[in-house]
Order: C-alpha cells, then sequence, then structure tokens
C-alpha cells in the first residue's frame, strides 16, 4: 500500500503567504486543495479501495 501524507508544513506557510498579500480576492477550498495536491490523496485512497474490493 502507498502511504500518503499532507504536503509539509512549509509549503502551505509559503501558500497562505502567497495569498495573504494578494490584491485578488481569496481563493475557493477547492482551489486551495488543488494548490496542496489533497485531491492527490482522496484519489489514492479511492483507488486503493477499489483495489482492495478486488482482492
Amino acid at each position: 500500500m502507498t502511504e500518503t501524507t499532507h504536503p509539509p508544513h512549509y509549503l502551505a506557510r509559503e501558500y497562505l503567504e502567497r495569498c495573504t498579500h494578494s490584491v485578488e480576492p481569496p481563493p475557493t477550498p477547492d482551489e486551495i486543495r488543488r494548490e496542496l495536491g489533497w485531491a492527490l490523496i482522496a484519489a489514492e485512497r479511492q483507488a486503493q479501495a477499489e483495489c482492495d474490493e478486488r482482492d
């Protein structure tokens, strides 16, 4: 089984720092998840669950 983790804290801090000083409106929660790669974690968990069902 492949082990997945959340991105390192420094990446989240850098991302939030960029967003804080931006003049644009804040990103949506979906955009934040995409930037941090959290969707990849969910997709991998789903693929693993489907694989486990077949076994």
